[in-house]
């Protein structure tokens, strides 16, 4: 299912009963070590469709720029929102990703009048939401929405690491590579790395 597209079936069912703006909204960055949770929103325009969208995780990256470029001039709407590392250990991670959609949501113009979200629901809302599971995969809107979030971060990442090399955030994204593991038990935690997160292989090389 990796390579298959995402439908808008979902959208298109969505429009017929009577929903105009039809939004998607998928988070990126939830199991880094460092850098902020971004989450995408986006709006698709149902007479400009976007060939190839799909999950971004399934996309190169060349791939998914030019989706992103794409996404971004045809879409009715388009918006990106983050929450950086203090809040990420103030929140916990679930709680800033699901803060990050819903800013995403907020920046949104028009307003969406349905929001399909990525597995989980959003508290608050104050519009109609479903959630999707595997949506990223099934949901033309919220696959949409995860290029426009992972294109958005990975470049932040990489405006990061001209800032600080010694990381490697250009090649892993803050992921927990092996790679990003040796570099931070060399060099210890940067400001932009989560203070929360600390899995058992990084103890294990700090040894």
């Amino acid at each position: 299912m990796g390579r298959s597209r995402a439908t808008r079936s979902l959208e298109n069912v969505a429009r017929r009963l009577g929903f105009v703006h039809v939004a998607g909204v998928d988070e990126v960055g939830r199991g880094c070590l460092a850098g902020p949770v971004m989450a995408g929103a986006v709006i698709l325009d149902p007479a400009r469709p976007v060939r190839g969208v799909r999950d971004s995780k399934a996309l190169t990256a060349v791939e998914r720029d030019r989706l992103y470029e794409e996404i971004t001039a045809s879409a009715r709407a388009w918006a990106v929102g983050s929450v950086d590392v203090e809040g990420i250990d103030r929140w916990n991670i679930h709680q800033a990703s699901l803060r990050a959609m819903a800013r995403a949501i907020a920046d949104l113009a028009p307003q969406p009048d349905l929001v399909f979200v990525d597995a989980f629901r959003i508290p608050g809302l104050h519009m109609a939401q479903h959630a999707v599971v595997h949506g990223d995969a099934r949901c033309a809107a919220i696959a949409a929405a995860s290029i426009v979030a992972k294109v958005t971060r990975d470049r932040l990442m990489c405006a990061l690491h001209a800032q600080d090399p010694r990381y490697g955030f250009d090649r892993h994204k803050g992921y927990a590579t092996a790679e990003h593991l040796a570099a931070v038990a060399r060099f210890g935690y940067s400001p932009v790395h989560r203070r929360s997160f600390r899995p058992p292989s990084l103890f294990d090389r700090m040894r």
